[in-house]
Order: C-alpha cells, then structure tokens, then sequence
C-alpha cells in the first residue's frame, strides 16, 4: 500500500520512495494475500479461530474473565474502597479489580510502615536526649557491667579459696 508524504511514496513496508509531485498513487500493484501453513489456526481481528485447526468450527473455548474472591480478597476490596460493605461485594469479580486492589492495598501498606518508620526515628532521637541528660551511654554501661562481672568473678574466686 502506498502512502503520499510530501514527494515520497511510503510503502506499507515502511520503506519511502522518492517520485515526482502529480505521480498517481494507484502504481502499485494489488496486495496478494500469501497462502497460510494448513496446520496452524487462522484468526480473524475480532479474536475467534476461524478454518480448520485443533477447536471444531463453531467451538469457541472462552477464557473465564470472572474470579470468586476469596474473604481476604474481599477485605482488600473493603479496604481500598472498591465497596462499602461486605455484602454490595458480588460473588464474581473482574480479576483485575481484584489485581488494582491488591497493588493499591500494598501501596497504602507500604505508606504506613514508611510513616511507622518516621515515627520510631523520632522516638529514638527522643529516649536518646533523654538519656543524654540523665548522662547515660552505652559505654557507661558497658563499664557498670563489667565491673559487676569482675566483683561476682572476685567473690566466687573467694567462695572457692575457702
């Protein structure tokens, strides 16, 4: 099939051809449909099989386009709010509502491990100044650990001796 751009010809290929302005477009030579393999399913553009091949004619085998949610599914579909309530929920779902619910489920879970997450920062900083007043540090504590191990050391060296 030929296309007129500006002095090229664009053949249904992709591939331009330069010619002069006033050249009539019907040069090209009628498209010849190329013969199929027998073995393989013709389709048609609406999508069913047509000819010979390994569905009877007429047979259409449809791919169910319906899922049952489960009651965790349903939850989701609460929790993102797809329904308001349990029972507006049909008993078949679309599976990609069920597919939109569960991406924005693990959205809005991830939003509030990251604010659970701001929030222990902040506790964190908090407790530690609070520490810092008290003049507590883990190197004081190492130290008062220590020498509590040392005096159980010494008392039960003594414990022995006697």
């Amino acid at each position: 099939m030929l296309v007129a751009v500006g002095s090229l010809l664009r053949l249904g290929l992709g591939r331009p051809v330069r010619c002069a302005r006033g050249t009539p477009l019907e040069v090209a030579p009628p498209r010849v449909a190329r013969p199929r393999p027998s073995g393989l399913p013709r389709y048609s553009s609406g999508g069913t099989p047509s000819g010979p091949g390994p569905e009877g004619s007429g047979k259409v085998h449809r791919v169910p386009a319906e899922h049952r949610p489960s009651q965790f599914d349903k939850k989701i579909l609460l929790w993102t709010g797809r329904f308001k309530s349990m029972e507006e929920i049909p008993p078949r779902v679309p599976p990609e509502m069920i597919d939109a619910a569960r991406n924005k489920a693990r959205v809005k879970a991830c939003y509030i491990m990251i604010g659970l997450t701001i929030i222990a920062c902040f506790a964190v900083i908090a407790s530690a100044k609070r520490a810092v007043e008290r003049h507590e540090s883990l190197t004081s504590w190492n130290l008062a650990k220590k020498a509590k191990w040392r005096e159980e050391a010494a008392l039960a060296a003594q414990a022995k001796a006697k």
